[in-house]
């Protein structure tokens, strides 16, 4: 798929990675880009990037009601980017560890599979286009300190895997991003080497460009795949001693 003329639409696109998709678009040459986010308020920066070309929409991926209303306003998009997430910490017995795996779940597993749902006829309408799912590399070896975190992303890895296979009669490409930490917003307390979002961004892009369905778009995810081939349950260990204060 060429991001040249294409028309996307972002989730989660204020701030962090999903800004610097909208920078990485826009760069590319996309034709038409949704910058969403659960306030216009916060899009202002997005918007400024390229105002001729990008559209504002409201759009809080658990709400099945505000997805719908954004299906209505972009009928013409082969690229979803659903880059929307959240993350709490604490490990898994704090007094809040069970209401923040529902928030963690909701927004990062159904969200996604929210927006899916709703957008998959458009892109089969529209030729096929593509899917890009932010993952981490969390998906594939929990890091305690995150514990429920990584179980959301976790589900979002095998629904990625089901949806590449639901979807491939209709010709769409499905293409799971699993970046190390980046350095954003929601990871700026965490003391360890963090890549750009706009190495995400481009890496992910460079994907739906190649046909490229799974993407390590750093240096650490790239060593975390290395090892999970190469030893699964070390790894496990090694990001065991990962606890939460």
């Amino acid at each position: 798929m060429n991001i040249n003329e294409s028309v996307a639409l972002v989730t989660g696109a204020n701030r962090g990675i999903g800004k610097a998709f909208i920078h990485a678009l826009v760069q590319a040459g996309a034709k038409r880009i949704y910058a969403t986010a659960r306030t216009l308020d916060s899009l202002t920066e997005a918007i400024a990037i390229a105002p001729d070309r990008i559209i504002p929409l409201v759009l809080d991926v658990t709400s099945t009601e505000q997805i719908a209303a954004a299906v209505e306003k972009s009928g013409d998009v082969n690229l979803l980017i659903n880059n929307a997430g959240v993350l709490g910490a604490g490990g898994l017995f704090t007094s809040s560890s069970v209401e923040t795996a529902h928030w963690e779940m909701e927004t990062n597993y159904f969200g996604t599979l929210y927006m899916i749902r709703a957008f998959a006829p458009i892109l089969k309408r529209n030729g096929g286009g593509a899917i890009v799912n932010l993952l981490s590399f969390s998906s594939v070896v929990n890091v305690p300190v995150f514990s429920s975190y990584s179980a959301s992303k976790a589900a979002v890895h095998s629904l990625t895997q089901g949806v590449r296979a639901e979807l491939a009669q209709q010709g769409t490409l499905v293409v799971g991003v699993f970046p190390g930490p980046v350095d954003t917003e929601m990871l700026a307390s965490v003391q360890i080497d963090k890549a750009p979002p706009s190495q995400i961004a481009q890496a992910a892009l460079h994907a739906v460009e190649q046909g490229i369905e799974d993407v390590s778009p750093d240096a650490l995810s790239e060593n975390v795949f290395t090892d999970i081939r190469q030893n699964l349950k070390g790894l496990e260990k090694q990001f065991a001693s990962m606890m939460p204060q």
